[in-house]
């Protein structure tokens, strides 16, 4: 992941974070920035120290074999740690946006994207001699605010 990947459209002020090689899953970092994508800033923030504290669970739509449902949520999950490094990622969206000028009561989040990043090589002793690998997933992260249309 080189830059970014959203295109700012001509006249537009947004403000952009990303996170580079998180130590956290792509399929449920992909599940949780579905869930927050496109609510104003506040109520993202919300979703995920929710999440976090296990109050609400989080929609797993394409990820969700073999989940339990809960009530009014459907399939879903409380991925803490994901939703941990996805609130680091937009408060420093947000402070972005301060730096910039722009009012942060009126921010939705108009792109929320991930992608796999780097995996992180290495293996497990084993019995007789053997071993297994060991292999960490890293993902990239990037959170697009900008100011609501009128």
């Amino acid at each position: 992941m080189r830059g970014y990947t959203y295109e700012v459209p001509k006249g537009r002020t947004v403000a952009r974070a990303r996170g580079v090689e998180l130590h956290i899953s792509p399929k449920k970092t992909y599940e949780v920035l579905n869930a927050i994508r496109g609510l104003p800033l506040e109520e993202a923030r919300r979703v995920l120290e929710d999440a976090v504290a296990l109050k609400r669970a989080i929609p797993f739509r394409r990820y969700n074999q073999e989940t339990a449902h809960h009530k009014g949520t459907g399939p879903g999950r409380y991925p803490k740690k994901v939703a941990r490094e996805v609130l680091k990622v937009l408060a420093n969206a947000e402070s972005n946006a301060e730096y910039e000028g722009m009012d942060t009561d009126d921010l939705i989040l108009a792109a929320a994207s991930c992608a796999r990043g780097r995996i992180l090589k290495a293996m497990m002793p084993r019995a007789h001699g053997r071993a297994t690998d060991w292999n960490e997933q890293t993902t990239n992260v990037e959170i697009v605010l900008s100011p609501k249309e009128e």
